[in-house]
């Protein structure tokens, strides 16, 4: 489920956020249970919902009954596991003990706090509107009202941030016991404040070779500190890999919910309107709600499975995969993998075709040869 609404405009994100658009959240949440509806009728009872993931933007602006609404529709509307996984993400500083108490009430069990950075000057220059301890207090609040399943996103690679602000980061970080990590590579995109500041000398970007020893950092530390790097960019205690993501990774069906979000469901593949007066209306005049609906064909099914899979690191199972498609990753990818794996990018370890330290540098060039 998406939740469109921040309180400001961070200078990285493109992502699909409004900022002062916080009247809307009444007719939202209508929209998304009218959603919930819709789907009643084709998934319901005849799905089990294995995982739950209300992002955004940031939902945890959201007065907590909203939340609770929102959770008590989605139970109505579908079969949902008891042991699901149920996520919320939350910005520092949006956070108090109370509301913490009404997300456990309602069934929330694990929190993803997008903390980013450490240092207060990068937060500031990043457009954050947060400080570390703001991120410190937020987590006490968190363990006080009973979470034991907390993620903590950070980015590294943006300008200004040195190899050691990024080790402290990631020191202070794990100090504080969390669960998970999720350590992401800044993109520079087009339509942000950081890009056009880069585009004016105003800021200079940071170099491939620093960015690689940022990730080659985070991957060592963090395996020091007991953390399984089991994807390219994400890191567990034992036992606490994200249910979620690995539904996305394994090339499972999912339902999204709101303004821009995409699913993948029975066999399609299909999108919902962006902005969230658009949705809204399609919603309320019971118009077509989905666009870009595509069928999936095998050969797309074949290729996204392997490239998901791909980002694990446990790999694929050459085995899994002939049952799944009655074919082998030899017969249909043989020359692809034998140079990939010559190359130094691929390799075959424990029975599973898994990418190398130097693949995991350099995914994108494996995964191309799989399309």
């Amino acid at each position: 489920m998406h939740f469109p609404f921040c309180k400001s405009k961070c200078r990285y994100c493109d992502f699909n956020s409004y900022v002062s658009k916080e009247y809307l959240i009444p007719g939202y949440c209508s929209a998304l249970v009218k959603e919930m509806d819709y789907y009643k009728s084709r998934a319901g009872r005849g799905y089990e919902i294995a995982s739950i993931y209300l992002g955004g933007g940031t939902p945890s602006l959201l007065e907590p009954g909203y939340i609770s609404m929102i959770m008590d529709e989605c139970r109505k509307a579908f079969s949902i596991s008891s042991d699901a996984e149920i996520t919320i993400e939350a910005n520092p500083g949006t956070l108090s003990l109370e509301k913490l108490k009404k997300y456990k009430e309602c069934g929330i069990n694990r929190l993803s706090i997008g903390l980013q950075a450490w240092q207060d000057r990068h937060l500031s220059s990043l457009g954050r509107i947060h400080t570390s301890g703001d991120f410190e207090e937020n987590l006490l609040a968190a363990r006080e009202a009973g979470f034991i399943n907390i993620s903590v996103d950070l980015i590294f690679g943006f300008p200004g941030q040195s190899l050691e602000d990024w080790e402290e980061t990631l020191e202070r970080v794990t100090n504080h016991g969390v669960e998970h990590l999720s350590c992401y590579s800044l993109k520079i995109e087009e339509g942000t404040a950081l890009y056009d500041d880069v585009k004016k000398g105003r800021v200079k970007a940071v170099d491939d070779e620093l960015d690689r020893d940022m990730y080659h950092l985070a991957v060592k530390k963090l395996r020091d500190k007991g953390f399984i790097h089991y994807e390219i960019s994400n890191f567990s205690k034992p036992g606490f890999e994200s249910r979620h993501n690995m539904n996305y990774w394994l090339a499972g069906e999912y339902i999204g919910l709101g303004a821009g979000t995409h699913s993948y469901f029975q066999g399609k593949r299909y999108n919902n309107a962006e902005k969230p007066g658009d949705y809204m209306r399609r919603i309320s005049r019971e118009e077509v709600l989905f666009e870009n609906v595509q069928v999936i064909s095998e050969k797309d099914k074949i290729s996204e499975y392997i490239m998901l899979g791909l980002r694990l690191t446990r790999g694929i199972d050459p085995e899994d995969f002939k049952r799944k498609f009655k074919a082998g990753l030899p017969e249909l990818y043989g020359n692809s993998i034998d140079m990939l794996v010559e190359k130094g990018l691929l390799c075959f370890s424990e029975g599973r075709l898994k990418l190398t330290e130097q693949g995991l540098d350099l995914a994108n060039l494996v995964f191309v040869e799989f399309i």
